[in-house]
């Protein structure tokens, strides 16, 4: 009974999960050619898979990171596998939507208490792109970070620094590059995140 509730439990949140997620990319305007290509595939994808957050149910399954910005820039740490400095994210568990995850891996894989802004999950940018033999359906999320220290737990990179805008945005490939794009849009910048109202967040 307790496995059959938790199954039921869990298709209740994919479902909400989905119909959040699909809200929200509805809303959404991409900002350049290749999250446009990003968001029309995500759709696609979205209507094909059954279980879209489940990353042993298809190689093609959303993914949800965090732009975390704050006081000092950005936060980023440098991916052991690619060796490129990227912003943390990674899959969905169950029982998560994708706002979730993304704060749920940007506290475990920096040690930063970062915070979705005030009014609510902001969803900035979307990323289609190859992981290995998977492809990932990746939601980007607004985080505000307080002005502390990385402290990333053993087992995750060590590697977690604070970037200028000028310094992150040097180092950004494409997709990074058209995430920090779409924080500046909404508001946030060099002159720091208390710049984003709750207007520009949800507009």
């Amino acid at each position: 009974m307790g496995r059959e509730s938790g199954a039921t439990d869990a298709s209740r949140t994919d479902a909400h999960g989905r119909a959040e997620l699909l809200e929200a990319l509805a809303a959404h305007h991409p900002g350049d050619p290749r999250e446009e290509a990003s968001l029309t595939r995500m759709l696609d994808e979205l209507s094909r898979l059954p279980r879209p957050f489940d990353r042993h149910a298809d190689l093609v399954h959303v993914t949800g990171s965090a732009i975390v910005v704050g006081p000092r820039g950005v936060l980023l740490h440098l991916h052991r596998r690619l060796g490129r400095w990227l912003q943390p994210g990674g899959h969905v568990d169950a029982g998560e939507v994708v706002a979730e995850a993304a704060l749920r891996e940007c506290v475990e894989e920096t040690g930063v208490n970062a915070q979705h802004p005030p009014g609510g999950p902001c969803l900035l940018h979307v990323d289609v792109h190859e992981a290995g033999d998977h492809i990932h359906l990746d939601v980007r999320y607004l985080l505000i970070g307080p002005d502390v220290d990385p402290a990333p737990p053993p087992g995750e990179s060590q590697e977690v620094e604070w970037f200028s805008w000028s310094d992150a945005g040097e180092m950004a490939d494409d997709a990074l590059a058209g995430a920090l794009a779409a924080a500046r849009r909404v508001g946030v910048g060099p002159e720091g995140p208390d710049r984003t109202t709750d207007e520009e967040t949800h507009g």
